[in-house]
């Protein structure tokens, strides 16, 4: 069974840092894209940002664009999000999900497992 388990939420003041990690196995963690999504109360889960199987694509939704980052570091099976620049409006359960292929995709239904989330509080 694919397992993801998410590390290094929490709270933070705005313009604070957190770098997320998301330890994986139990795949081919270098066949498949992966993915990090955000979902606040009364919210849908959205896409924060994705890396290819091979990491030379990245995507990152335009709220994010030049504070957050996504990397992958297949030695270890983990992919991170560095978020820098803290918003309130960042404050949501972070989590890491695997993606169906190895192409980044940005919806829900292209992402077959998940873990089990990470909160992140920016206070203002």
């Amino acid at each position: 069974q694919v397992q993801l388990i998410e590390s290094g939420g929490g709270l933070v003041q705005a313009g604070g840092s957190l770098r997320l990690s998301c330890a994986a196995s139990r795949f081919t963690f270098s066949s498949y894209a992966m993915g990090w999504f955000r979902q606040a109360p009364g919210k849908e889960r959205d896409l924060v940002a994705a890396i290819s199987w091979s990491g030379s694509s990245t995507y990152h939704t335009d709220s994010v664009k030049g504070r957050f980052t996504i990397s992958g570091d297949n030695a270890v099976n983990t992919v991170y999000l560095q978020m820098n620049s803290l918003k309130p409006e960042d404050t949501a359960v972070y989590y890491c999900a695997k993606s169906r292929t190895g192409l980044i995709f940005t919806s829900v239904h292209n992402y077959d497992y998940w873990g089990q989330g990470t909160q992140v509080t920016v206070s203002s």
